[in-house]
């Protein structure tokens, strides 16, 4: 199965993307951020991201939506983020990289889990503020330019998704899985 990474600056659209992926047939990944914020804010925690511990809780999370999907039927999946964007994410908090983010960076990277290709979604040119994302335009750029740097940084190729309609967005991301799934002779098609 081909794991792709759906990435980018919060409020960019990866959701929006990832619902037409689905309805489409293809395997799709959660994000595991949003829903450890919610659980920590059903806890009284209203500023997760102020702790580090909240890092592992990410990995943790996308770790085991990671595994729990890899018996999903299809050829492609599609993850909304990866242990990188946690990378990002420690990054732009001042946070250093713990162990469980380490481990599981050295899990994916050793066993392959993901497609080196991933989709970085732009901005665009707005953040809508929620429960979980309380971050300005500014800052969103900010963070944008960090996960870029952690993806090249890991090795990763990184094809912009720039802003246009939901259709054309979803269109060019399966084009380009399915030209990924395309095997290849003697490095050609």
């Amino acid at each position: 199965m081909k794991r792709f990474i759906l990435t980018g600056t919060p409020g960019s659209g990866k959701t929006a993307i990832l619902r037409p992926l689905e309805l489409d047939g293809f395997s799709v990944v959660e994000e595991a951020a949003t829903d450890v914020i919610a659980l920590w804010q059903a806890r009284g925690i209203e500023e997760a991201w102020k702790d580090i511990a909240f890092l592992d809780e990410i990995a943790a999370l996308q770790r085991q939506r990671q595994l729990r999907a890899e018996n999903d039927a299809g050829k492609m999946q599609f993850h909304d983020r990866s242990a990188v964007c946690t990378v990002a994410l420690a990054r732009y908090l001042g946070f250093p990289i713990t162990d469980v983010l380490g481990k599981e960076l050295e899990r994916i990277e050793t066993q392959g889990i993901f497609q080196r290709r991933i989709f970085f979604v732009r901005n665009l040119g707005f953040v809508a503020p929620t429960e979980a994302r309380r971050i300005s335009y500014e800052e969103a750029l900010r963070f944008e330019r960090i996960h870029e740097e952690a993806y090249r940084e890991f090795g990763f190729e990184i094809v912009s998704i720039e802003a246009a309609s939901l259709a054309d967005r979803v269109s060019r991301i399966e084009a380009l899985a399915e030209e990924d799934c395309i095997p290849r002779r003697n490095g050609f098609v």
